[in-house]
């Protein structure tokens, strides 16, 4: 099997279903993409549509974690575009947990603009596809662990990420009773989430992140690492505190990575063998039912770490600048992000499943998702990168039946490189205009 990386080279369809079956991947492709148009029920409310915009971190917000005009106009693009369902970006939790000065926070100081925040973007909805077309909003809430700046916090030493991240040797993992009190934090989050109008509140365990980071904290002491129980704790705790306190008041649910692509003891969805990087999503399988067991009826499901193994969470054709390309076909990776959600969408069937890693793909997108829908491998269809490039993206599936390959994504990286210089975040290539300057300052 060849896995050396390409660059998206299809123009047709079959072209791209000949690849997938050099490849062995098992991927299917439909030619009618109407099933993306299915409303979908979500614990008593109703998303338009089977596409959803994925949460992609922003770092346009104020230094008081209020979105800017950058971020309004961000979500009125994606409204208009016709995406059934928006789930808005990382929002820290408190101060300490902010990956970038500029990302958002949520507190009773910047609630208002957080009302208006979902007001603008309903109202941009309505306007675009008629009254009666509501999208689906989640906004998720985070702490960022060892990523946060400008002090990493960590549940435990990772000898793959503690130098990456700069966590000195010494330093103290966050104690039991200090996650105890975030599990509190993330709960009164989630009560101003509920005010300000959100239909639902993602609790972030995804790409290694702290919720994440606990999630693969096999070496931990205490309450919070070693056992399945104690590592899944923060979590599960979290959603029985949100339904005690919220009742139905806001659906609770959680992006969450199916694997970490790194190897087990410091990897959730490894393989329970020293140094196994094989994936093994039977933890997963038993989360997901717990979940379900508790109400949890919505899911995003992911993989990797955008700081360690970026080609896992988000293949593409090019790689930041001073990172290498990785070893592997870019549609190997489209495929085990698909067949994560698939595991996790066969495992609890009557769960929203929302699957991701569909940019690469561009144009084509839609006739995976459909084929995926259909076969019953996930609900919905998450698109991530190339909502910044192609925010209409949806509307063009449901309208028109297709995407234009001269609007789609091209996986360059830049919209991450934007990010990482401390800019804003956006796409570079088709949002020139706004985005264009600050690649080249």
């Amino acid at each position: 099997m060849q896995t050396r990386h390409e660059r998206f080279r299809y123009r047709h369809l079959d072209e791209l279903r000949d690849a997938v079956r050099k490849l062995d991947l098992g991927l299917e492709f439909d030619e009618d993409v109407s099933i993306l148009g299915n409303q979908v029920a979500i614990d008593g409310k109703l998303a338009p549509n089977s596409l959803a915009i994925q949460p992609m971190e922003g770092h346009d917000g104020t230094p008081e974690g209020r979105p800017s005009e950058l971020t309004f106009r961000r979500y009125r693009r994606f409204a208009e575009g016709g995406a059934g369902l928006i789930w808005f970006e990382a929002t820290a939790i408190t101060p300490e947990g902010r990956a970038n000065p500029q990302q958002l926070m949520l507190n009773n100081d910047t609630l208002p603009s957080f009302r208006k925040l979902i007001s603008e973007t309903l109202t941009a909805a309505r306007r675009a596809h008629g009254p009666e077309h509501r999208p689906f909003t989640v906004l998720q809430l985070t702490h960022s662990g060892r990523y946060s700046r400008p002090d990493p916090v960590i549940a435990f030493h990772d000898p793959y990420l503690d130098e990456e991240t700069h966590v000195a040797p010494d330093q103290l993992p966050i104690s039991d009773e200090e996650l105890r009190k975030l599990e509190d934090r993330f709960v009164e989050a989630a009560k101003l989430a509920q005010e300000a109008g959100f239909d639902g509140v993602d609790i972030k365990h995804c790409h290694r992140y702290l919720p994440s980071e606990l999630l693969s904290a096999h070496t931990r002491p205490g309450d919070y690492g070693g056992s399945f129980e104690n590592r899944t704790r923060f979590l599960l705790n979290i959603v029985d505190k949100i339904k005690a306190r919220l009742g139905d008041g806001i659906i609770v649910t959680t992006r969450i990575n199916a694997y970490d692509a790194m190897p087990y003891p410091y990897g959730w969805g490894a393989a329970s063998e020293e140094g196994s990087r094989a994936m093994c999503l039977e933890d997963m399988k038993k989360l997901a039912t717990l979940l379900y067991e508790k109400g949890v009826r919505l899911l995003n499901i992911t993989a990797g770490n955008p700081y360690h193994n970026p080609h896992v969470n988000r293949p593409y054709d090019l790689p930041l600048k001073g990172t290498e390309l990785p070893d592997e076909h870019p549609l190997t990776g489209v495929a085990r992000l698909i067949r994560a959600a698939r595991i996790v969408q066969e495992t609890v069937p009557k769960m929203v499943v929302i699957g991701s890693g569909y940019s690469w793909l561009r144009q084509f997108l839609g006739n995976a998702g459909a084929a995926n829908i259909r076969n019953g491998w996930v609900t919905m269809v998450g698109v991530g990168r190339c909502a910044f490039a192609y925010p209409d993206f949806a509307a063009d599936l449901l309208d028109k039946g297709a995407m234009e390959s001269r609007k789609a994504c091209i996986t360059c990286s830049r919209c991450t490189e934007i990010m990482r210089k401390g800019k804003m975040t956006g796409c570079a290539v088709f949002d020139r205009e706004v985005y264009g300057k600050a690649l080249k300052s």
